[in-house]
């Protein structure tokens, strides 16, 4: 069985998905779409794909596939998702699901109404410094988690130089999502209420219109309360382009992770020193490898297979949810409730 893939974004993350795709045996990448159509023309010559669009709903009235991997700007997520949904097509959506009440809505009633499986790219599940962790607290050796706490920055380049849409969205999206999807994954539970407050000026003074940092409390309905940390400030001397720290405290004992100055490897020269990826994304003997992939590679197995996303539209959407809440904290100065979805759902 091959499942025959379109991808939609030709951006860097878009090639993660295109180099994934090409060496998997039950892939076939079959166009890949973009506003940009010289961006998207130059990327199907890099990958060899046959077809190229600049509007999706063309990409659809042409081509015959199987599955779509929407790789846009986070806030371009919510059209997309509903319009291919209808079509009947299975998705890979980025992280986050959406950035708004009114397109999770939307989304949960295309995908619903035409019984589509899709599946968000939340691929911190798939670190292994992360699933070991989760292993030992599945095991019980932890007891129950009691509190967490989730540092996950930026260096400056992402906000200034990699993401041209930096303004339009919120280091909240970009790797608070992870953030939250990691929080919930380990207490397997759904955020109560939140608090947050942020701070902005660096960025600006650099002529980027967004918030530097947010610091959010979660508690979560189980009694469980973490701490969470997000910015786009990290120096760019920062040997990583992410800055991760991880604890999770159970009732019995507790894990610290410390990714941030992994010194796995390390390159001197007589520009600089660097610690080369060997987790996230990268290649063996041209190989595809990291977690990064893993997710990826995970979507088309399960299409094959039949077997369950381990990330659920549940999970993608309540996720999204408790984002939104902490935007609203960190505007009004007060403690925020958070929606589930079947409250969302209700209203």
């Amino acid at each position: 069985m091959s499942i025959r893939i379109a991808i939609v974004g030709a951006g860097v993350w878009g090639e993660t998905h295109a180099f994934l795709y090409k060496e998997h045996p039950q892939a076939e990448l079959v166009a890949v779409c973009d506003l940009d159509l010289e961006r998207a023309k130059r990327f199907a010559e890099k990958f060899d794909i046959p077809a190229v669009f600049s509007d999706h709903r063309e990409l659809l009235a042409k081509i015959d596939f199987d599955a779509v991997a929407i790789v846009t700007p986070d806030f371009a997520h919510g059209k997309l998702v509903v319009d291919f949904a209808d079509a009947g097509k299975d998705i890979l959506v980025e992280k986050p699901l959406a950035t708004t009440t009114e397109d999770l809505r939307a989304i949960v009633q295309a995908v619903q109404r035409n019984k589509v499986r899709i599946f968000t790219d939340f691929h911190n599940r798939w670190s292994p410094p992360f699933a070991v962790a989760r292993d030992i607290l599945d095991k019980g050796d932890l007891g129950r988690p009691v509190s967490a706490y989730f540092r996950l920055n930026d260096i400056v380049w992402v906000a200034t130089d990699m993401l041209p849409w930096t303004s339009r969205s919120s280091i909240l999206w970009f790797l608070g999502s992870h953030s939250v999807d990691t929080l919930r994954w380990f207490f397997d539970d759904e955020v109560k209420s939140v608090y947050s407050v942020c701070s902005s000026g660096v960025l600006k003074e650099k002529g980027v219109d967004s918030t530097d940092i947010y610091q959010t409390i979660l508690e979560f309905r189980n009694g469980g309360i973490a701490t969470m940390e997000n910015s786009w400030i990290t120096p760019n001397t920062n040997p990583c382009i992410n800055d991760i720290k991880f604890n999770i405290t159970g009732s019995k004992g507790m894990i610290n992770l410390d990714l941030s100055n992994n010194q796995l490897i390390e390159s001197f020269t007589e520009r600089d020193c660097q610690h080369p990826d060997v987790l996230v994304r990268h290649f063996v003997h041209g190989k595809a490898k990291g977690f990064a992939y893993e997710s990826i590679r995970h979507f088309v197995d399960c299409l094959v297979s039949g077997d369950e996303f381990l990330v659920t539209l549940e999970d993608a959407v309540n996720t999204s949810l408790v984002i939104i809440s902490i935007l609203g904290s960190s505007r009004s100065g007060t403690l925020c409730k958070v929606a589930t979805i079947d409250e969302l759902m209700n209203q």
